[in-house]
């Protein structure tokens, strides 16, 4: 598509700065570390990534995007079978997309393997908009494998994806920030949209709260499946954001991509 790339990289920078700036002037929680150094090595990652997903788009040239592009020609996946109306085809796409991350994000929590390379995201102490785009690039990569496989299946539109593709990227940045939205509007919200005090949950110490609240966009799913916990046992002024690493190490961008490797 004709400014995909800008478009996307314009509305993340715009929504990323807006976010920061909110939690800046009216933070939700104290920090536990400076923001220096965590944004250091959360942007790090970010062009880690950036580089990763360029090296595979050498290999293997259709990513998100271009992989829709290319089962729309090929007539693949059952979208393409199905024929909906625009909208429709949009609405059930992003649907469908969005369980997909769901799904795997739980997975990551319960494969141990890959709960190795996930907890590089949960190990971060505090959550701010840069927890959002702290992922190790392994875990990244894998992701997309898997993204590209679902649009093959799926067939859906490049609009589509392009859409879904903002979406999860904005709602995640959203529900990753250091802000704090009125309980009489976090209520009504989270019917759709996963906020950040459903989202800060997700990231508690305790195992039995960080798996739980799976969703980046959509809150549906995790009420669906029984997964969904609407605040933590010890409040959102008291809980312990992290893992067991109660030190600075998270904050270190070699520490974190040799995280995985560790053998605890």
């Amino acid at each position: 598509m004709e400014n995909e790339a800008l478009i996307r990289l314009s509305i993340f920078l715009g929504l990323f700065v807006l976010f920061a700036g909110i939690e800046t002037w009216i933070p939700r929680r104290p920090r536990s570390l400076p923001r220096r150094a965590r944004w250091i090595t959360a942007w790090s990652m970010t062009l880690l990534n950036t580089l990763t997903l360029r090296l595979m788009a050498v290999a293997l040239p259709l990513l998100a995007v271009g992989a829709a592009a290319d089962a729309e020609h090929q007539g693949w996946g059952l979208l393409n079978v199905l024929a909906l109306p625009g909208w429709m085809d949009i609405v059930t796409a992003v649907l469908v997309l969005d369980f997909a991350i769901w799904f795997q994000h739980m997975v990551t929590h319960k494969v141990p393997l890959l709960w190795r390379l996930h907890r590089v995201h949960h190990a971060d102490r505090d959550m701010d908009v840069t927890t959002a785009i702290r992922f190790h690039p392994v875990e990244i990569a894998m992701s997309m494998l898997i993204k590209i496989g679902v649009i093959y299946a799926l067939g859906p539109a490049a609009i589509a994806v392009v859409i879904f593709e903002v979406m999860l990227n904005g709602t995640a940045m959203f529900n990753h920030a250091n802000m704090r939205l009125p309980l009489a509007v976090d209520r009504v919200v989270r019917l759709v949209l996963v906020t950040p005090d459903m989202h800060r949950v997700h990231h508690s110490v305790h195992r039995h709260e960080h798996d739980s609240n799976y969703g980046f966009a959509l809150s549906i799913w995790d009420r669906v499946f029984g997964t969904y916990v609407a605040q933590p046992a010890a409040g959102h002024d008291d809980m312990e954001i992290g893992l067991w690493w109660r030190d600075d190490k998270p904050a270190k961008l070699g520490w974190s991509l040799w995280l995985p490797f560790r053998k605890k």
